[in-house]
């Protein structure tokens, strides 16, 4: 079982460099949350203590019926955000020992490519950031 961590390099900012590597991504600040977008939609949230839940975690869309899959795979790591949940997306928490950085970038990049206009998603082949610290 992984361990909740503090952790020595900022996951937040790893996210974002994950997010703003996309094409004509965007970043909002809200508070201490982050909101992604490609053209005004919104592709990814960075949210920390999201409702004082003292957690750390990206939320992001997924394909039908991924998120449920995700959640039951791995209930620990993954969970179905309110609000957003019902409508596709999966939250991801960053905030143990060791996250898995490419699997969080791929899960960012195929929202991305449900979000952007099929242009822009085309260019999308490899996630990016999906290298290891």
């Amino acid at each position: 079982m992984a361990r909740r961590r503090k952790p020595t390099t900022d996951p937040r900012a790893r996210v974002a460099e994950i997010c703003l590597a996309l094409p004509e991504a965007t970043e909002e600040r809200i508070n201490q949350h982050a909101a992604y977008a490609v053209r005004k939609k919104r592709f990814a949230y960075c949210l920390d203590d999201h409702h004082g839940d003292g957690r750390l975690a990206v939320n992001c869309r997924a394909g039908p019926g991924e998120n449920e899959a995700l959640v039951a795979e791995d209930p620990v790591r993954f969970y179905i955000p309110p609000y957003v949940g019902p409508r596709g997306w999966v939250g991801i928490y960053v905030d143990f020992d060791r996250v898995d950085w490419r699997e969080v970038a791929e899960l960012v990049a195929d929202s991305y490519r449900l979000s952007a206009p099929k242009r822009l998603a085309a260019l999308v082949d490899a996630p990016p950031g999906a290298e290891s610290p």
